[in-house]
């Protein structure tokens, strides 16, 4: 792995040649620093590029330091607490003479039921299944209620908006106007969802993320970088389920 020396610090990285022509430098969790060039770049003018944006690039793996990596699966016994819009819900666990398992939200904690001769694994595996399938349906109507209030602030009307599975994406807009966004976003707080939500929103009217975007983002949600930060700091906490 390619690695430029910036005081007292190694940097590695990952190079990948492109047909493009400017140079595009990454850094996130799960790749690290990831860079991309041009097929004819000189190695000397990208070591210079790279020790401009050293500081950069070291202040973005600080802050990725700083994130909690640690991912504990649910394990769907009762008294665990289920995540859902930023609460916490207390799951009980009843054994009954039925086919199948299914949980829901009633009374203010998470009720599953499952047959009687079901192991753990079993369990959790199929409560687990049960659960995504209740994110996605239950999230996405409040997805939908909270995009169409923002929908009227911002003046636009997405094509679609569904809740996909994305591992590295919070939301996505293609250019056709369909919005998905990561059904895990469900279970952050309601102020992070609407980050989400106008953050899609907003690539309606500005495709690009310039400052004419993040002004036109912070019109709607003028604390909107707390939660951006949240995302940062415990986004990888939403895998610990699916």
């Amino acid at each position: 792995m390619p690695t430029i020396n910036y005081g007292k610090t190694d940097i590695h990285y990952c190079h990948y040649v492109q047909n493009r022509k400017d140079i595009k430098i990454n850094v996130d969790l799960v790749n690290g620093v990831v860079v991309y060039t041009p097929d004819d770049i000189d190695q000397n003018k990208l070591d210079q590029i790279l020790l401009q944006k050293a500081p950069w690039i070291t202040q973005k793996l600080d802050e990725l330091n700083e994130v909690n990596t640690s991912i504990e699966p649910k394990e769907f016994v009762s008294g665990e607490k289920l995540p859902y819009l930023g609460r916490h819900y207390r799951l009980k666990v009843w054994k009954e003479p039925v086919q199948y398992a299914s949980i829901q939200l009633k009374q203010g904690r998470f009720t599953a039921v499952v047959p009687q001769g079901w192991t753990q694994d079993r369990i959790q595996q199929e409560l687990e299944h049960k659960l995504i399938e209740w994110y996605r349906q239950y999230g996405h109507k409040k997805v939908l209620e909270r995009a169409h209030y923002y929908e009227t602030l911002l003046g636009v009307e997405p094509q679609s908006l569904q809740l996909r599975t994305q591992f590295k994406r919070w939301g996505s807009c293609t250019p056709k106007g369909d919005i998905y966004l990561n059904w895990r976003i469900v279970m952050a707080p309601i102020h992070v969802v609407d980050y989400v939500i106008v953050h899609e929103l907003a690539h309606l009217i500005v495709p690009e993320h310039s400052k004419k975007f993040w002004h036109l983002v912070k019109s709607i949600l003028p604390a909107y970088e707390t939660s951006k930060e949240w995302l940062r700091v415990h986004g990888v906490e939403l895998h610990n389920i699916g």
